[in-house]
């Protein structure tokens, strides 16, 4: 006996949502995933990992009225910091940073200049960072999407 019509049908649509969640969501994790490239440094006189007992929590946006800075927003992750925003390195002993936008105060790197878009690495981190009056330390995110590689000149509070 052939298959019904309706149940055909059925089939195809199944099939076709999965599809389109399954390439959606894999589109998703490829735009979010964290590459490992990044490189970068606060190098010379990078905070400890583990958070100061004494600033806020991360992210909550409580503005700094003595600095006269942006509050950090709900996100933490340093992709999306701005000008004017600190962040903190919170990477492990392994001395690869990983940044996160948090409240300005002592042990935190102040955001100077950010450049968007293709970065190579290091040395264009610091050609960059060197247009920069009174930048201390430099960082840059490279992934294998130039769309989202940035370099951040920041100074050390």
């Amino acid at each position: 006996m052939p298959p019904r019509k309706g149940r055909a049908l059925t089939a195809v649509l199944v099939t076709l949502v999965v599809l389109v969640l399954g390439v959606g969501g894999a589109g998703l994790w490829w735009a979010t995933r964290d590459s490992g490239d990044s490189g970068g440094t606060p190098a010379a006189g990078a905070p400890s990992p583990g958070a100061d007992p004494s600033e806020g929590a991360p992210g909550e946006p409580t503005p700094d009225p003595e600095q006269g800075t942006p509050a950090p927003e709900s996100s933490t992750d340093a992709r999306l910091v701005k000008e004017g925003q600190c962040v903190k390195n919170e990477g492990d002993a392994s001395g690869k940073p990983k940044l996160a936008i948090t409240q300005c105060g002592p042990k935190t790197y102040q955001v100077l200049r950010r450049f968007d878009g293709a970065t190579d690495g290091e040395n264009d981190a610091k050609t960059k960072c060197a247009q920069v009056e009174g930048y201390t330390e430099w960082y840059f995110f490279n992934s294998e999407l130039d769309v989202l590689d940035f370099v951040l000149c920041l100074k050390s509070q």
